[in-house]
């Protein structure tokens, strides 16, 4: 397998957290990929030009979201993702906020970066902000503790990604507005595999 992606998407990471767990970490081989580079060959295996994609016999899938469902099935099923239930739909749930709190962070990242000085939209960045505020405390208001040992679900693996995520760009500091995820995160550190592997570079 292949995984095309790059050391600070938390998406990306999202997959090479699944592959440590699921014990696929060595059939998978890193392509680092630059979206932004034109001669990148990216876009020959995915359309959209974007990352993580996955490529295993002859197929390519995307995004994050396949392509851990893809993982979970190939390693039998049940295991990151619950087969069937509302325990499927909570962990779903909770991994697309999730995956809307990254969104949002991305996109104020975006806001500065892509933007000229003198273009860069503040307002913008406080709505963004505000989507990532709420999630938080939405998160909070649910009183997560960590207990799944070595196989978190989808939607921790998304949780642990998030708040690493905003301490690498540092859109907000998540502890001013969820300061008990602190001791979740530490205990999720402690026990999952990939976690640390997968920690996106220091700036």
């Amino acid at each position: 397998m292949k995984l095309r992606s790059s050391p600070s998407s938390p998406f990306g990471r999202k997959v090479k957290m699944a592959t440590y767990i699921l014990g696929f970490d060595n059939q998978v081989t890193l392509v680092p990929t630059n979206t932004m580079d034109t001669n990148d060959s990216i876009c020959g295996v995915n359309p959209l030009g974007k990352i993580p994609t996955l490529e295993d016999n002859g197929s390519n899938f995307y995004d994050s979201r396949v392509i851990i469902e893809y993982l979970d099935a190939k390693a039998g099923g049940n295991k990151i993702i619950p087969a069937s239930g509302s325990v499927r739909y909570d962990a779903l749930t909770r991994a697309a906020l999730m995956d809307g709190i990254l969104d949002a962070a991305i996109l104020i990242v975006y806001e500065s970066r892509m933007r000229p000085e003198d273009k860069y939209v503040q307002a913008v960045v406080a709505r963004q902000r505000g989507k990532i505020i709420r999630g938080l405390e939405s998160i909070v208001a649910s009183k997560p503790v960590y207990s799944h040992g070595l196989i978190p679900d989808i939607g921790e693996i998304g949780l642990a990604c998030v708040l690493d995520y905003l301490d690498f760009r540092k859109q907000l500091n998540w502890r001013d507005y969820a300061p008990s995820l602190e001791g979740w995160l530490e205990e999720f550190a402690a026990l999952v595999p990939g976690y640390k592997e997968s920690m996106p570079p220091r700036e």
